[in-house]
């Protein structure tokens, strides 16, 4: 599995990176990384049509856990994707921007 850190993240979402959030809504309302998009885990594998192949795809959730093997579920079906280790916990423990609210931006 290709994973970063958050400040790779970080630097990344400032040139404009595909983020896919895979928690559950309401984890996603609560504080999401800032452009991140929500498909939950749940969801993932019936939308993995949305999901860019033009380009490096950055995936997240909580910890890293979840987002570690959607990232492997992704690469298999031909996905440039990568894991954010320790996920939004790691994102926030940084002192790095969230956004509460139902929308990415």
């Amino acid at each position: 599995m290709s994973e970063i850190d958050v400040h790779q993240l970080h630097a990344a979402r400032a040139e404009g990176a595909e983020i896919i959030d895979v928690r559950e809504p309401a984890e996603y309302v609560a504080g999401h990384v800032p452009g991140a998009r929500l498909v939950p885990m749940s969801q993932l594998g019936a939308r993995v049509q949305e999901i860019p192949r033009d380009r490096r795809v950055y995936v997240v959730c909580a910890s890293g856990n979840r987002s570690g093997a959607m990232t492997d579920l992704l690469r298999a079906r031909g996905v440039d994707a990568v894991n954010v280790a320790g996920g939004t916990k790691a994102w926030r423990a940084a002192g790095l921007p969230v956004v509460a609210g139902p929308h990415a931006a």
